[in-house]
């Protein structure tokens, strides 16, 4: 965990020489979330997680039914290729992939960008756990982890080169919010991590001793 925070910390300092419209517009957009409900209104510890089957970056069909009569699955929704706060995450997960497989836990990460950007992603950051397409982020909204990103923070994402529509091939501008789940074999949630502020992260250590 402390790695996550170190590389999260330097991250911060290099956005830090954004330009301040855009920073002013991504604070804007955090607090407007943060005001919101979506962290009161999405699924708790102790509720059940939804069914699914998703496709991977090869759209080969992984059903979560399956996985659990394994053991415990772990389902991180992260935004996309594009977000170095998400890279970040999904490397850390990477490197203590050999802990999960100890407790006979399954990793799944689900965003709603196309398979292709999926398999660069896995391929760039040696990613040793299945990328699912989470398409109109359907399972994020069913889990209540699901925003529309506000129309004044569009143009920034565009600056940026960051073509939601392009990404996730619609024209929805909908995406998660940054969340991890431990599910247990009967479906029941018994780790949640959530929060607005994507620029805020998981403690992994404080997951591997929820499995």
């Amino acid at each position: 965990m402390k790695n996550l925070e170190y590389e999260i910390a330097k991250l911060n300092a290099n956005l830090a020489t954004l330009p301040l419209e855009i920073k002013e517009i991504f604070g804007r957009s955090i607090q407007d979330l943060q005001s919101g409900d979506l962290t009161e209104k999405s699924l708790q510890i102790g509720d059940k997680f939804p069914d699914f089957s998703l496709v991977n970056s090869k759209r080969e069909e992984i059903e979560l039914g399956k996985l659990l009569k394994k053991g415990k699955v772990i389902v991180a929704f992260f935004r996309g290729s594009w977000c170095p706060y998400c890279n970040l995450e999904l490397r850390a997960l990477q490197q203590n992939l050999t802990h999960f497989n100890a407790f006979e836990a399954t990793l799944l990460a689900i965003s709603p960008q196309v398979p292709k950007f999926s398999e660069a992603l896995l391929t760039d950051n040696n990613l040793d756990f299945e990328l699912l397409f989470d398409e109109d982020n359907t399972l994020a909204i069913s889990v209540g982890i699901s925003f529309e990103l506000q129309d004044y923070a569009i143009s920034s994402y565009d600056r940026l080169g960051i073509n939601l529509s392009a990404y996730n091939g619609n024209d929805s501008n909908r995406l998660p919010v940054p969340a991890v789940f431990v599910i247990d074999p009967d479906y029941t949630i018994s780790y949640r991590f959530m929060d607005v502020n994507y620029m805020n992260r998981l403690n992994i250590e404080e997951l591997i001793a929820q499995l």
